[in-house]
């Protein structure tokens, strides 16, 4: 006797129960596209790599590794060969325990390329491209640095390719960042989309941001608090207007030494898709934002004091959360020069 499916479960005709009132039977080949959106399957592999002078070590299946077994300060060339790769295969690596002078930041930096432009922050003393990322205890701001999802800077007519944080003072709870996969979120789009979307192009601006910033934060002598100030300026820099024109960069972006194709948009600084109307090009940034940054995409760092972050911007996106408010935060920031995206 063959086997039925009654109210999403299997009996054999024999056992089948006497009909519920308030249970609606669907044929099997109708549950496709009804109910609960499924986790997207089959594309996962962070698995670290078999190298020989680095171990990595998995985060999530996702994105993300621990590096272990190096010191920056001291990284032989066969190491960080291995490194930049860990970076491309993981898309976020860090090490813990880190004792790290800004000038060994700088230099480890430096071994990715040459510094790119800060949006933000002209440095620290005596270090202009060694950026302070810092939040008092008694800053009250509803927004903090960093805050919704974003590549950074993509409103640059190149944009940093690779980003380092680097942790000094931590809260004792929250502060954390988190990630998303944008090659893998492109790798499980449906063909369909993905035609749809081959060939468009995105511009960014740091317009949003701005607009949340004079609305939401203290005015400090911090990277968002300049930005707070400038609600009681007459007229913007021209630097300013220049981020706030912004640039149009490719919806699917080609990593230059990967090959990988990846999504390059985001939450904060995506405002409209070139040639569309804001009401034809919303729907689609908005699916594709909350495409990449659905949980089975991200990996979680819980911070502590001496660890050492490094992204890949053209291969993910990331936020940090204001739910620390009454505890400091210092981290210190580099980023590395990057290309026009193609």
């Amino acid at each position: 006797m063959r086997d039925v499916i009654y109210a999403g479960r299997e009996f054999s005709r024999a056992r089948v129960p006497a009909p519920d009132p308030m249970i609606v039977c669907v044929p099997p080949r109708l549950y496709s596209g009804i109910g609960m959106r499924l986790h997207p399957t089959g594309k996962f592999d962070n698995r670290g790599e078999n190298y020989r002078h680095i171990e990595a070590r998995p985060l999530a299946a996702a994105m993300g590794a621990e590096i272990v077994g190096v010191d920056v300060r001291d990284v032989r060339d066969e190491q960080f060969q291995e490194i930049r790769g860990a970076l491309f295969r993981h898309k976020m690596i860090y090490f813990r325990n880190q004792k790290l002078t800004h000038a060994d930041h700088e230099q480890f930096s430096l071994r990715f390329g040459p510094f790119a432009e800060d949006a933000y922050t002209s440095g620290v003393t005596g270090h202009r491209d060694v950026h302070p990322l810092i939040k008092e205890a008694d800053d009250r701001s509803e927004m903090v640095f960093g805050e919704g999802w974003h590549t950074d800077s993509p409103f640059l007519a190149e944009p940093p390719s690779i980003t380092m944080l680097y942790s000094v003072e931590i809260p004792p709870l929250g502060g954390d960042t988190i990630w998303a996969n944008s090659a893998l979120a492109y790798a499980l789009l449906s063909d369909t989309y993905r035609h749809m979307i081959d060939g468009l192009k995105v511009r960014f601006s740091i317009r949003d941001v701005l607009r949340s910033a004079q609305r939401a934060v203290e005015q400090r002598n911090s990277p968002i608090g300049r930005l707070a100030a400038t609600r009681e300026a007459e007229r913007l820099s021209d630097d300013l207007m220049r981020k706030i024109e912004g640039n149009a960069h490719p919806i699917v972006r080609t990593h230059p030494v990967t090959g990988e194709k990846a999504l390059y948009v985001d939450g904060a600084y995506a405002i409209n898709i070139e040639g569309m109307l804001p009401e034809e090009s919303a729907p689609i940034l908005k699916y594709l934002t909350d495409h990449i940054t659905q949980h089975a995409f991200t990996c979680r760092l819980r911070w502590q004091s001496e660890t050492l972050a490094i992204w890949d911007n053209r291969l993910c996106i990331h936020q940090a959360f204001n739910d620390y408010q009454g505890y400091r935060r210092e981290l210190y920031r580099t980023t590395v020069s990057g290309e026009k995206p193609r």
